[in-house]
């Protein structure tokens, strides 16, 4: 694994590679379908970040601390998801913080904040935040975050939305907790944005760019082209995707790069060889190639219906 990073050699690092952390019982119980991965893989894409691994785990703190562990060492820019609610299975904060050896702090300005933007719970009626109760205490978890009190407070956790007290906190320099709901989720990933451009290989965020190809032929038909296709295109950066499409009329080759002119040079020989053509997006042609089936199978004009 090499030697172990410090929290300040990580928040400096330049972002290359990324990895997310999914948590919780209820995505790997099948209760509730994980849709924050493909939401920071998409703007890991757009912003040219490498997303390297994608990986979910049980609420179990042995399985937490290992995994995160082991992606702060690895990759440069690490999320988790899910496991910062009130309850007793949410145990996000408290592993991670177990995991580098940090106490819980509460942090006094996310609880302001809380107090400030949470709405009043109808199921809660007579709650009070000046008074000690079970339920204080629950809320009192969201806001207790793993703190290493050598460092200063403001590199340890971010608020991205000013309408949002959630905070994203940052541990070991490198690790973001954010919350497991979708919508939030998204919302405190993009704010985080601005923070991530300075750090980035090219600062103006320019992404990683993908040409699509439809093509009608099989996969097994074009092997052997995109084998040596592959081959020469590697050492510009350039991978080569082939994904069949169940049910469909035509398959999809992909060449995802950081060079756009040289991946638009190569786009009308990679065409051409798989009897395709380039379009915007998958599937937007499928409406012309169901049509051009029909008009295969309709009577030719002048010719007589075979009788029945």
């Amino acid at each position: 694994m090499g030697s172990i990073r410090t929290a300040r050699e990580n928040a400096a690092r330049t972002i290359h590679t990324a990895a997310c952390l999914i948590i919780g019982d209820e995505v790997l119980g099948g209760k509730t379908k994980d849709t924050n991965s493909h939401c920071f893989a998409k703007w890991c894409f757009d912003l040219g970040i490498q997303l390297k691994r994608i990986e979910v785990v049980e609420d179990d703190e042995s399985e937490i601390i290992e995994a995160v562990r082991r992606m702060s060492n690895r990759y440069d820019f690490v999320v988790t998801s899910g496991g910062i609610g009130p309850t007793h299975d949410d145990i996000t904060y408290q592993s991670i913080a177990k995991a580098f050896d940090l106490p819980l702090v509460l942090h006094q300005q996310a609880f302001e904040l809380m107090k400030k933007l949470s709405r009043k719970h109808p199921g809660q009626p007579d709650f009070r935040w000046d008074e000690d109760s079970p339920a204080l205490r629950a809320k009192l978890r969201m806001v207790e975050i793993p703190t290493d009190l050598s460092r200063p407070l403001g590199e340890q956790a971010v608020f991205p939305c000013e309408d949002a007290w959630v905070p994203v906190a940052i541990v070991n320099g490198n690790v973001h907790i954010l919350p497991g709901v979708p919508k939030l989720f998204e919302k405190l990933l993009h704010g985080l944005t601005p923070r991530v451009l300075p750090r980035l290989t090219d600062p103006r965020g320019k992404g990683i760019v993908r040409v699509t190809i439809s093509t009608p032929l099989p996969e097994s038909a074009v092997a052997a082209y995109l084998t040596d296709l592959a081959a020469r295109v590697q050492p510009r950066g350039v991978k080569v995707g082939s994904y069949p499409r169940w049910g469909k009329k035509r398959n999809t080759v992909t060449l995802v790069g950081r060079d756009q002119e040289f991946l638009d040079s190569i786009a009308p020989e990679v065409a051409k060889a798989v009897n395709g053509r380039v379009v915007q997006a998958e599937g937007e042609d499928d409406d012309e190639s169901e049509k051009d089936k029909d008009e295969e199978d309709a009577p030719k004009e002048g010719k007589a219906e075979p009788k029945a």
